[in-house]
C-alpha cells in the first residue's frame, strides 16, 4: 500500500516523537502528526510524502486520549511555542522522560533508568525574557506578537501563558504608543522603518524590569516622553535602553545599547546569589527550575572544600559560584569575553573569592591550566550548547580523568552520544530530566558521572 498525499486515512497513534508529535504506521510506512496524543484513534490527511516517511495533520479524533485537554491558548499551534499545550502537564514530563530513556536505550551500553521529570508546581508565565517582533501585517497595520512556526508572519498575542503578565503588559504599552506616535515600522524585505523588535527582561525574585527597544536607526521620535511613560505607569522597570541594529539580519540585538534610564542592568537572585544581568548576557530563560537544576548537579557531585573544580562552558558564572560555595577552588572557563567579565563581576558582588574565571578556548585554556600550571582538577562541570561536546573537548576529559563529572545539558540527543563515548570510563550514576520549559517539548538533562576506579 503506498500512502499518497492529500488522501484522508484512519489510523492509530502508537507513540509520541521527542517534539510530542504523534507517530502512526500505515502497513510499517512511520507518519508523524502533529497534536496527536499516543492511544488515539484519529482521521488524517497526509500532507507530505517523503522516501522514508510522511507528514500528517488530524482531520478528526475518532478516540480521543484521557491525556488530551481542552487548550487555554489559541494560538499555540501556529506560533509552535508549546506544542504540548493540548496535553495533561504531569503526561508531558512522562513523555519527555521517555524521550530521554529512549536515547539511552538507543545509544548506551549501560542500560541505566532515566529518572522522573522534575517538574514545575506551577507551570505557567516563567519566562523572565520576551522578545516581540514588530512588522506592519499583510493589511497594511501595525502588530506585535510571535513569528509563526517556521516563517516571518506575525501572530498577534493577545495573553501568552508562559511569559510574564507584567512584561507582557509593558511591551503591549510600548507597542501602543508607537502606534500613537505613528513611528515607523521596520520592513525586513526593504530594510527600511525604525522598530524592529520590543524585548522585556525580569527578574524573577526582584521583579526588577529590563525595557529595550531595537531599531534600525538611533533615534526613536517622542523618546523622552517614551521614558516619561513607561516609569510613570511601571513602578517596577529599572532601565530602559536602545539596541541599535541597522544590519540585515536575523540576530535581534546587536552589540550596541545606549541607555535611556537606570543603569543598563537588572538583577536576580538565584539560590543565594545575586546575579547582574545586562541586554546581552546569557541568564537562564526559567530560574525557578534552573535553582533547582544546579542544586542537583552541585549535590550530586558531592563537592568537599578539598576539591578543585573546572566549570567549562560557565557563561556568567551562574552554576560556578553554586559550586564555590562547597569547593576549595573553581575555575570558569568560557569562550565569549563578556561572559567571563560578567561572572568575574558577579564573584565579586556575591563577595566570592575561591574562583578565577578565564575566557579561551576549552581545549587551550584546559592544556595551559593542566600541562603548564599543573592545576588537575577533582570534578568538572560541563553545560555546552546544543551541538555538546566536540571530539577535542571529550579527549580532554578523559586525559584529565576527574574523579566525578557533571554534565547539564539542553540537548538530551548531544547529551547521550556524548555519554556514549565516556562510559568505557566513567559510571553514569544518574540521568535526571528536568522540565525548564513547560508545555514545550524541550528538556534539561543532569548526568551524574564517576570515575570507575574510584568506586
Amino acid at each position: 500500500m503506498q500512502v499518497e498525499k492529500n488522501k484522508e486515512y484512519i489510523v492509530h497513534i502508537i507513540d509520541n516523537g521527542f517534539h510530542g508529535e504523534g507517530i502512526a504506521k500505515i502497513e510499517g510506512f512511520t507518519i508523524f502528526i502533529p497534536n496527536a496524543i499516543k492511544g488515539e484513534r484519529v482521521k488524517i490527511l497526509i500532507v507530505k510524502v517523503l522516501s522514508s516517511h510522511a507528514f500528517g495533520k488530524i482531520l478528526e479524533i475518532i478516540e480521543a486520549s484521557e491525556n488530551r485537554i481542552e487548550s487555554d491558548c489559541t494560538t499555540y499551534k501556529r506560533c509552535g511555542g508549546c506544542s504540548l499545550r493540548h496535553i495533561k502537564y504531569e503526561q508531558t514530563l512522562k513523555m519527555k522522560q521517555n524521550a530521554v530513556q529512549s536515547l539511552v536505550n538507543k545509544t548506551l551500553k549501560t542500560k541505566i533508568k532515566v529518572e522522573e521529570t522534575l517538574g514545575m508546581e506551577m507551570p505557567y508565565h516563567y519566562r523572565n525574557k520576551a522578545q516581540y517582533p514588530i512588522r506592519i501585517d499583510k493589511n497594511g497595520k501595525p502588530t506585535m506578537g510571535v513569528f509563526a512556526n517556521r516563517t516571518h508572519e506575525i501572530i498577534p498575542i493577545h495573553k501568552c501563558y508562559i511569559q510574564n503578565e507584567e512584561t507582557e503588559k509593558l511591551a503591549k504599552f510600548v507597542f501602543d504608543f508607537i502606534v500613537r506616535n505613528n513611528i515607523s515600522i521596520y520592513d525586513e524585505k526593504k530594510c527600511t522603518g525604525l522598530i524592529r523588535h520590543i524585548v522585556t527582561k525580569i527578574g524573577i525574585k526582584t521583579n526588577e524590569i529590563m525595557c529595550i527597544i531595537v531599531i534600525n536607526g538611533t533615534k526613536i521620535p517622542n523618546e523622552k516622553e517614551l521614558v516619561k511613560e513607561i516609569i510613570k505607569n511601571f513602578k517596577n522597570v529599572k532601565t530602559i535602553l536602545k539596541n541599535i541594529n541597522t544590519k540585515n539580519t536575523n540576530v535581534i540585538l546587536e552589540k550596541q545599547n545606549i541607555n535611556l534610564y537606570g543603569d543598563g542592568y537588572i538583577t536576580d537572585k538565584l539560590g543565594d546569589f545575586i546575579f547582574k544581568i545586562s541586554p546581552l548576557s546569557f541568564y537562564q530563560v526559567n530560574p525557578i527550575q534552573a535553582e533547582k537544576l544546579y542544586k542537583i548537579g552541585v549535590e550530586g557531585a558531592g563537592i568537599t572544600k578539598k576539591d578543585t573544580v573546572f566549570d567549562l562552558y560557565c557563561g556568567i558564572g551562574t552554576i560556578s559560584l553554586f559550586m564555590a560555595k562547597y569547593a576549595k577552588k573553581v575555575y570558569g572557563i568560557e569562550i565569549i569575553e563578556e561572559a567571563i567579565e560578567a561572572a568575574k563581576e558577579n564573584a565579586m558582588l556575591n563577595h566570592i573569592d575561591n574562583t578565577e574565571f578565564i575566557a579561551g578556548d576549552v581545549e587551550y585554556v584546559l592544556d595551559d591550566l593542566m600541562n603548564k600550571k599543573n592545576i588537575i582538577p577533582d570534578i568538572v562541570m560541563v553545560d555546552p550548547p546544543r551541538k555538546g561536546l566536540d571530539n577535542k573537548s571529550v579527549e580532554n576529559i578523559l586525559k584529565i580523568g576527574p574523579n566525578k563529572m557533571v554534565y547539564i545539558s539542553c540537548n538530551p540527543a548531544t547529551l547521550v552520544r556524548d555519554l556514549a563515548k565516556l562510559e568505557d570510563f566513567y559510571v553514569i550514576d544518574r540521568i535526571k530530566p528536568v522540565d525548564m520549559f513547560p508545555f514545550t517539548s524541550h528538556v534539561e538533562v543532569c548526568a551524574l558521572l564517576e570515575l570507575k576506579n574510584c568506586q
